[in-house]
């Protein structure tokens, strides 16, 4: 009968229907040495609740907090540095003339060098567009793979009656 009763109370704690006085019982029925043998599988938890039961934390814990260092005043310095940068900065390009390198006073002379310019570009150009030429020879064959596709339709059509 003692068997019958801690087999249905261990159904209930697998439901997670026990009482407090319920486990209790099922813990000391599994602290004994003489168990069951088909219920031998849950004396090893029950040792562990029992042993867990008996640790206790002993580290000490610090009460103290760390001060929280807040990022708002980098934010405020960063805001001042590029307030007082943009009042004291002074123009990028005061004249023309100081930075106007590479320039042509002759409008003859630039229009040479421009010209001499794209003469190259149009001379490397011409050299790519050649070899995409092979392309049309590439569209040829493609072109005749057509007619399998076509010789593949008669055929499908006659074995199809």
């Amino acid at each position: 009968m003692v068997l019958n009763n801690i087999e249905k109370l261990l159904e209930k704690y697998e439901n997670g229907d026990t009482s407090l006085k319920e486990e209790q019982a099922l813990k000391n029925y599994f602290s004994q040495e003489t168990v069951a043998p088909h219920l031998e599988v849950y004396k090893p938890m029950f040792a562990y609740f029992s042993v867990s039961k008996q640790e206790q934390f002993t580290k000490d814990l610090p009460l103290k907090t760390k001060k929280v260092f807040t990022y708002r005043w980098i934010a405020v310095a960063a805001v001042a540095v590029l307030v007082v940068m943009v009042y004291f900065k002074k123009p990028a390009v005061s004249t023309y003339q100081e930075y106007a390198y590479g320039t042509y006073n002759n409008p003859e002379d630039a229009f040479n060098e421009v010209t001499k310019q794209l003469a190259m570009i149009s001379n490397h150009f011409n050299k790519g567009v050649s070899t995409v030429n092979y392309l049309e020879e590439v569209n040829k064959g493609t072109g005749t793979l057509g007619y399998l596709n076509e010789i593949g339709n008669a055929t499908s059509i006659i074995f199809k009656k």
